[in-house]
């Protein structure tokens, strides 16, 4: 759906003089795909394609990782390479080090997103080191970029994890402080294994204002509930996996994240504009399901509500 096919007129209604487009980011082919047995080289690019077509714009699509420790995201660079250049989107890739930048931004990456983590214990089982030395990581992540492109800092277990790590705005406050200091960056904040309440998600926005990404995951089914939350509070950028993919092999029990077409039907309803096509999106959730092995666990189980079907 294009920006120009949704009701601008219902959606000042509702939302008054608030921002009414939300940028969404989708994840599936990195995040999604990285607990899964590895895709080839052309079926990650096709996958990437079939979302293209659905109108994302904005895409997480590799991870510039050890391929012994996520087999999944091997072949970075190949994907990378293979990738339509004309297409309009903008094509983040994860990298969890300062050499892990270095080499996507070799391999042609136009933007990044970096991974720290709020918790230690986290934080040592995914990166191998604790939460500060990896934030003073990003740092220096931020310092080799020196605003040449966009670098978004994910912020994992920004919610708490599990019982023996609480959440702990401060800790990211004061790093954000930090980053903000070094280089130009943004921020996302992830529930990475479900901890969050639309409370928590008030909370954060009270702290840092509604300006940040949110990157949900379904571990106790709550991330629909806490994009509507984030979405009545201004925040306007938002992570999501079709047809529901992902999780962190590293973190016990994170389930899959928040459906793409999950919530684009949600803001087709609210009449917020995301420039998605939920027909075309429905489709790869679909193929990509198939590809996989596994029946869909969202929408595309059941289809658009009546009033948002097309003819």
């Amino acid at each position: 759906m294009a920006q120009d096919e949704w009701s601008e007129e219902r959606a000042g209604s509702r939302w008054g003089s608030a921002d009414t487009w939300v940028t969404i980011r989708e994840v599936g082919p990195r995040d999604g795909l990285q607990v899964e047995a590895p895709l080839s080289v052309d079926a990650r690019v096709e996958m990437v394609r079939g979302l293209i077509e659905a109108g994302l714009g904005c895409m997480e699509v590799a991870a510039f990782v050890s391929p012994t420790r996520v087999p999944s995201m091997a072949d970075a660079p190949a994907v990378l390479a293979a990738l339509p250049a004309d297409a309009g989107v903008t094509y983040f890739v994860l990298v969890p080090n300062l050499r892990g930048a270095q080499m996507a931004i070799d391999a042609g990456a136009g933007a990044l997103t970096v991974t720290v983590s709020a918790s230690e214990s986290y934080s040592v089982a995914n990166v191998g080191r604790g939460r500060d030395e990896a934030s003073s990581e990003v740092e220096r992540i931020l310092t080799f970029v020196d605003g040449s492109l966009p670098v978004d800092v994910v912020v994992s277990c920004a919610f708490g994890y599990g019982p023996t790590d609480p959440p702990d705005l401060t800790w990211i406050a004061d790093q954000a402080g930090r980053w903000a200091g070094v280089g130009p960056c943004s921020m996302t904040l992830a529930d990475t294994t479900g901890e969050a309440g639309p409370p928590a998600i008030e909370e954060a926005v009270g702290r840092f204002g509604p300006d940040f990404g949110l990157h949900l995951h379904e571990t106790r089914r709550t991330g629909l509930v806490n994009a509507y939350a984030a979405l009545v509070a201004g925040v306007r950028r938002l992570d999501t996996s079709v047809a529901g993919l992902g999780g962190s092999p590293f973190a016990q029990g994170a389930a899959g994240n928040l459906a793409t077409e999950d919530l684009v039907h949600l803001l087709d309803q609210l009449g917020l504009g995301s420039g998605v096509r939920l027909d075309r999106l429905l489709d790869s959730s679909r193929w990509i399901s198939s590809l996989l092995g596994r029946a869909p666990t969202s929408l595309a189980l059941s289809g658009p509500a009546g009033g948002l079907r097309r003819a």
